[in-house]
């Protein structure tokens, strides 16, 4: 069992973060985070019964949420889940490779938020056939942008997260709640829905919308009150955003057809409402996503300095990841650094291809958090029982998705194998380094 990272640095800036902020930080990290890109993606497997793999996947976030809400009121820490790994596995290479991992997922996240924010305001700004030139540059921008402004404090990244969030919610809310009032019934029609194997294995994809809630757990070291507010932020977060993805997988495929939808692809939220509110309503929903994926965007760089901070401190990564950035709290030069490669991987790589992979790893590392906690479950005081069907839920998804993948796309089954072994390598390779370095000063 090793040390709590809950330090003065955590305990100075106690009383930052109220609980309706902790609420917008997690709803902006999760609305945004692929919701707008998702419907196509989803449609071509689950059909018109997205809704049911958005439930599934709502259930699953709600169940880890349990286990992350019994974790954060024990042991409230900005280092987040990286402080209850590192708790329940021991100091290691097996530790090691999962924390990492899981900061490789942040930075990747990251960077696939900054580019649909880019794509959705180059296309607001420039029109739809923009040059992918200003895709990326606009990509950079938010980037740079939300790192300075995660450099001036916790107190400054709540305040903007909830004006970002209350302008999304507005627009998205009114939107479900007028296509379910003009839905047409036979276009949901059980009779329409493929196999139920392919729903489930889309469950993997549907979890990336719901991904950004692990965030909240970052806010122990801010957070008001934490033992209280940081399960009823988890809760209040995870229910609302299930509730409206569930709303408006029902609206938008009960406007358009699987095959319209699936053709509309990226777009698919805003073609919807061209039925229903005409060229303004695709233009306020297209507004909307600009403001949801700043929300996403800002919520994982927030997240990046509790990891960053947390993994120096445990020395898995180098010490400088943990220090200030010019005035900033410790871990910001680790943001900073992962700011950075989430650039370089905006600028350089097709970032929609590894949605999935992102998910499916997010879903690992929590499956191997749960099973952490039922070895911690005493102290928690968490239900066993609500772990087991928890870690049980997390496993079967990830099977079906991995089963499915490996069958559809090899390509991507070999990258997301490929992802999770580099992870060790990294952190083998970085231990290693970082004892000789400390033999040579003895």
């Amino acid at each position: 069992m090793t040390q709590a990272t809950d330090t003065a640095r955590e305990t100075a800036k106690k009383g930052v973060i109220s609980l309706r902020g902790a609420v917008f930080i997690g709803i902006g990290s999760m609305v945004g985070a692929g919701i707008f890109a998702l419907f196509g993606e989803a449609g071509a497997i689950a059909g018109a019964a997205v809704w049911v793999s958005f439930l599934v996947g709502g259930i699953i976030a709600l169940l880890q949420g349990y286990s992350f809400a019994k974790l954060g009121a024990r042991y409230p820490s900005a280092g987040g889940l990286i402080d209850w790994i590192v708790r329940g596995y021991g100091k290691g290479l097996f530790t090691g490779g999962i924390v990492m991992l899981g900061f490789f997922t942040y930075i990747i996240v990251t960077a696939m938020v900054a580019v649909s924010f880019g794509n959705y305001f180059a296309s607001l700004l420039l029109g739809e056939d923009v040059a992918l030139v200003w895709v990326k540059l606009f990509s950079v921008v938010i980037i740079v942008a939300l790192t300075l402004l995660n450099l001036i404090g916790a107190g400054t990244v709540a305040k903007a997260q909830t004006a970002i969030v209350l302008i999304v919610l507005v627009v998205l809310v009114g939107f479900a709640i007028a296509m379910l009032a003009q839905l047409n019934p036979a276009l949901l029609a059980p009779a329409n829905y493929p196999p139920p194997i392919n729903i489930f294995a889309s469950v993997a994809l549907t979890f990336f919308a719901y991904l950004g809630f692990g965030v909240i757990a970052f806010t122990g070291g801010d957070i008001q009150e934490p033992k209280k507010n940081l399960p009823r932020a988890m809760y209040i977060s995870l229910g609302f955003t299930m509730l409206l993805y569930v709303a408006l997988a029902v609206g938008v495929f009960g406007t358009l057809s699987v095959e319209e939808v699936i053709a509309s692809a990226d777009t698919a939220l805003a073609v919807a409402a061209l039925p229903i509110f005409g060229a303004l309503g695709y233009t306020m929903i297209s507004i909307a996503a600009v403001f949801a994926t700043t929300g996403a965007t800002n919520s994982q760089l927030y997240a990046t300095i509790g990891a960053a901070y947390a993994m120096a401190k445990e020395g898995y990564l180098p010490p400088s990841f943990g220090l200030k950035f010019r005035g900033g709290a410790e871990g910001t030069r680790g943001m900073v650094i992962g700011s950075a490669v989430a650039i370089a991987l905006a600028v350089f790589f097709d970032l929609s291809a590894i949605a999935s992979v992102g998910s499916a790893v997010a879903l690992a590392i929590f499956a191997l958090i749960t099973v952490a906690h039922l070895r911690m479950a005493k102290e928690t005081g968490a239900s066993r029982a609500i772990l087991v069907v928890a870690l049980v839920g997390t496993s079967l998804a990830i099977l079906l998705f991995a089963w499915y993948t490996l069958l559809t796309d090899p390509a991507t089954f070999v990258f997301l194998v490929a992802t999770i072994v580099l992870a060790w390598v990294v952190e083998a390779i970085w231990l290693r380094m970082s004892k000789r370095a400390a033999r040579s000063e003895q």
